[in-house]
């Protein structure tokens, strides 16, 4: 995350994490049903919202083109993602997205 985004709401941060997962598998995923387990409900209600940041909505509408849903699972149940939410990394590495010329 960049420092802006290091500053967004705990809501922001984890829809930012499904958009970016999204973005980077679209190819995989479009045409999929897709259930996306968080132990963070106020997630699923941002949906719903009258009122919501551009930069929100702009997700919203990008998420919108896939077949998703989001279920909500507690925590206590879910350790696996509290440990990779909570895990730092001191060292930034650079990631080689790149695909080979075959």
């Amino acid at each position: 995350m960049d420092e802006a985004q290091v500053k967004y709401a705990t809501t922001e941060k984890e829809l930012l994490a499904v958009v970016f997962a999204f973005e980077n598998f679209r190819s995989y995923l479009v045409g999929s049903k897709v259930i996306v387990y968080t132990d963070h409900a106020a997630m699923r209600h941002s949906y719903a919202k009258k009122e919501i940041k551009p930069r929100l909505l702009r997700w919203i509408l990008l998420l919108q083109e896939f077949d998703m849903e989001i279920v909500d699972k507690k925590g206590i149940e879910n350790g696996v993602a509290d440990h990779l939410s909570r895990m730092r990394i001191d060292d930034e590495v650079p990631i080689d997205d790149s695909m080979p010329d075959r």
